[in-house]
């Protein structure tokens, strides 16, 4: 368990002193009028109409533009299982940066359980409060069931950021990264060093943005995923069937041998070996933090691009780059639910910001640059429509 004093004096602890966010009122209680009309009687009948017909709920109530951020404190960053009380800071940053990014409303959720059953329970009672549900900070292998029964029980869209936010992102820096190297997707030899959380997603949205699974190799802590591993299970199972065609076995170094691209999502180090075995002009994303499994100046010496999860570096894959525009697409279009076309369609868009200038120091945008979440929405909100989720 971590450890820590607070210092009063130190600037983090000032800015969280009192919490980063608050309740604001967007409707004026000035008189008795006022009063009458935001609460009873007249709150009233915008009840009774929403009884009628719930769907009125969307424009009569913040659902249709505030998530809940939930999580059950067993995966935050780097610190591990903290529980849901120290977690609560992270949910309230995430809360802001959706306000700041998205101009989405969003509500921290930390719920005092680890158990999925009770997780999917309480989380479905609560979703009539909102437009979606952002998971966030939910340890593997847990995480992949909450997300899937969640999608399944409820009709708005259920989006675990570690996961998919980070997958969506990681995709469109190699969609440039390659475009950059005169490269095509198809023909990059990826290894994915991390089988949790966003090493599956990311494995994932790879292959639905163009990358052949055949030439993806993943690793965990034991090696690379393969057939001939025994009591692999769920997602490495899955993992295991749709990757490794050639059925490489062994360590991270046979897995980087010849790649084109090295994918870190794992927190453990990768040594300087294992990049240089890389094929010439290939792409490193090290995106662990606060330490990437490769430094940068290490994987340069190697490699033509190198991305790492940090904003102390060029070309930081961050999510926030992701999930403020993906849930403002989603609420427009008042999705039921975001599919792997949507997701796919933010990757474009973020890819499609910096495509005109493109240098191996900035193949994504800044985490800043406030084009990049209207495009996100734009783009996702169509593809909702495309894939028939949408209900605007």
């Amino acid at each position: 368990m971590p450890t820590s004093t607070v210092d009063p004096a130190d600037p983090v602890f000032s800015l969280h002193r009192g919490g980063k966010m608050a309740v604001v009122s967007t409707v004026p209680l000035n008189s008795r009028d006022d009063l009458s009309l935001a609460y009873t009687p007249g709150v009233a009948r915008v009840c009774e109409a929403i009884a009628a017909d719930p769907t009125l709920a969307y424009d009569y109530t913040w659902a249709s533009n505030t998530v809940a951020v939930v999580t059950d404190g067993s995966a935050v960053l780097g610190l591990g299982n903290i529980g849901p009380r120290a977690a609560l800071p992270v949910m309230e940053g995430k809360a802001v940066l959706f306000k700041q990014f998205g101009g989405v409303d969003a509500v921290p959720v930390c719920l005092d359980t680890q158990d999925v059953d009770e997780i999917v329970a309480t989380v479905t009672a609560l979703a009539p409060s909102f437009g979606g549900i952002n998971l966030e900070d939910i340890s593997a292998p847990r995480c992949f069931e909450v997300e899937r029964r969640l999608d399944e029980a409820l009709d708005i869209p259920v989006f675990h950021d570690d996961q998919h936010g980070t997958a969506i992102v990681v995709l469109a820096a190699l969609r440039n990264a390659a475009t950059l190297l005169n490269r095509k997707l198809g023909d990059l030899r990826v290894a994915v060093s991390g089988a949790g959380a966003a090493g599956v997603a990311v494995t994932k949205m790879l292959v639905a943005g163009g990358v052949d699974p055949d030439q993806v190799v993943v690793c965990d802590s034991q090696g690379i995923i393969s057939a001939h591993r025994a009591s692999l299970t769920g997602t490495k199972a899955e993992l295991a069937e749709l990757t490794n065609a050639d059925g490489r076995r062994g360590d991270i170094v046979e897995a980087l041998r010849d790649a084109d691209v090295l994918v870190g999502v794992s927190g453990g180090q990768i040594p300087e070996l294992a990049v240089a075995g890389m094929a010439p002009g290939g792409i490193v994303f090290a995106l662990a933090n606060p330490t990437p499994e490769v430094h940068p100046e290490v994987a340069g010496r190697h490699v033509a691009v190198v991305a790492t999860g940090r904003s102390d570096f060029p070309n930081q894959i961050n999510n926030v780059l992701a999930f403020p525009g993906v849930f403002r697409g989603a609420l427009q279009a008042r999705a039921t639910r975001v599919t792997d076309a949507m997701k796919v369609a933010a990757a474009d868009a973020i890819a499609a910001v910096v495509a005109d200038t493109l240098t191996p120091e900035a193949i994504v945008p800044s985490p800043l640059d406030p084009r990049v979440a209207p495009a996100v929405a734009a783009a996702v909100a169509e593809a909702a429509r495309r894939d028939g989720v949408a209900r605007a």
